[in-house]
């Protein structure tokens, strides 16, 4: 098992295995574009793959700004968030640790759609994909086996006795100019297990089955595979699934399409020479992070109404540069500007720039000017090595605004539960009980934030 940190650690790898993962993960990379996870314009046109740096002189790997796993034949690489490197290779206790909150993070992502299905996991798995199996299988066997996903659907079938339409054409050239009159072909709606959904999970349900190695997960997806017996064996697009809707009797359906979603659409498995032993799920760290904190503040916090970049503003006049702030907050009469920073910060008291960068200061500052505020707020990641989050403040004047200040504040937002790194740390709770208490306190942090905030209105 090779574990990778985004921009830290390199590895080595099988030197037999360097050009055909590289050249696996091209392929992945063609086909990021049906990935509804915001891949950015600019790496749409680069047609080489930016997952992992393949140093060549000295046959090792680096990550970039990736997070998951790959599985390719007998090896896995964990792709690691870098709030998490220590300077040494983590354990198989820590990886399991790190992986816990990735899915904390996910299941408040709104952009990628993350069933959120983590209240009965409490699995000790280290890999990241073996978790979203067992997730998967698990909840769609407990709903199969109390309720099956049945549709009107229109059927056209050869019967004794006339139901629904007769297809005239199909009976005049296939029964009666044949002797077999006695048989009618007719078209009717009937109430079917064998529709697209059904097919769809069946379809992702064959896929995993060849590729857990978890006993327990085989012994669920055999289960959904039995029940689904008479469904068709054919292959379903994402884009098939991501149309269906269902009626509120049939809603507890909704997590597993969006399972299947995720499967099919954020990772590439395919029939590559003549294997189905390659696998990877990739997400882009920084837009999970953005896309985190915006679910959680939206979900966990009442009192503050988020917007998620909201684009219609632009810096010049003939409209050419967007502008997209990560977040717009409104708290009791304040209007605030909020930016995700998935950077880390170290807590440097002699730095005059208080960790924040040139680049970032002026983005603040442009949209301080065309959104009319007068408050901006940075949000970072704890990191594994500094467990006090970090704050701190910029003060501008504007000389062509009558002298009005703006104020850029950073702060750093607690999203770690660093008792889960304690080897003596009990694990039986689920992962949603497991972060009740990080829940809560990244709840107060903003809140705070918020609330404690001085500056003009």
């Amino acid at each position: 098992m090779t574990n990778l940190f985004e921009y830290q650690n390199k590895e080595t790898f099988p030197k037999d295995k360097l050009e055909e993962l590289e050249a696996f993960l091209d392929e992945i990379w063609s086909k990021r574009e049906r990935s509804g996870y915001y891949y950015k314009e600019e790496e749409n046109r680069v047609e080489q793959q930016r997952f992992i740096q393949f140093l060549n002189k000295s046959k090792t790997l680096k990550s970039n700004k990736y997070v998951g796993v790959i599985h390719f034949k007998d090896e896995t690489i964990n792709l690691l968030p870098k709030i998490f490197y220590k300077g040494e290779e983590p354990s198989e206790f820590e990886v399991k640790a790190i992986n816990k909150h990735v899915l904390w993070w996910l299941s408040y992502c709104r952009k990628l759609k993350f069933p959120n299905y983590l209240s009965g996991l409490n699995s000790e798995k280290s890999d990241f994909f073996e978790i979203l199996i067992y997730l998967f299988s698990k909840y769609t066997r407990e709903l199969l086996n109390s309720s099956i996903y049945q549709k009107y659907t229109e059927v056209n079938k050869e019967l004794s006795f006339v139901k629904g339409r007769v297809d005239f054409n199909a009976y005049i050239n296939n029964n009666l100019s044949r002797g077999r009159n006695h048989k009618i072909s007719c078209e009717f709606d009937a109430f079917e297990m064998d529709n697209d959904f059904n097919r769809g999970v069946k379809f992702v349900s064959n896929l995993l089955l060849t590729i857990t190695k978890e006993s327990q997960s085989k012994r669920y997806l055999s289960d959904i595979l039995f029940i689904l017996n008479e469904v068709k064996d054919v292959n379903v697009s994402s884009d098939t699934l991501k149309r269906m809707t269902f009626n509120p009797m049939f809603s507890s359906f909704e997590t597993i399409r969006d399972y299947c979603v995720l499967f099919l659409d954020n990772s590439v498995s395919f029939n590559y020479q003549n294997s189905l032993k390659l696998f990877a799920f990739l997400l882009p760290m920084e837009y999970v992070f953005e896309d985190f904190i915006f679910g959680f503040i939206d979900k966990e916090i009442d009192e503050i109404k988020a917007k998620a970049q909201v684009g219609a503003t632009h810096l010049d006049e003939e409209k050419n540069f967007a502008l997209k702030p990560d977040l717009q907050l409104s708290f009791n009469d304040k209007n605030i500007i909020a930016d995700t920073k998935y950077k880390i910060v170290y807590a440097d008291s002699t730095d005059p720039k208080k960790g924040i960068s040139q680049a970032d200061l002026y983005q603040m500052l442009a949209y301080a000017m065309r959104f009319k505020v007068s408050e901006i707020i940075l949000f970072y990641p704890n990191t594994i090595n500094m467990q006090s989050p970090n704050a701190s403040e910029i003060l501008i004047i504007d000389k062509l605004a009558d002298n009005k200040e703006i104020q850029i504040r950073s702060h750093q937002l607690p999203i770690i539960n660093f008792e889960l790194f304690n080897e003596n740390h009990m694990g039986g709770d689920t992962i949603v009980l497991q972060f009740e208490n990080v829940k809560e306190m990244l709840k107060a942090r903003i809140k705070d934030i918020m609330l404690n905030d001085n500056s003009s209105k």
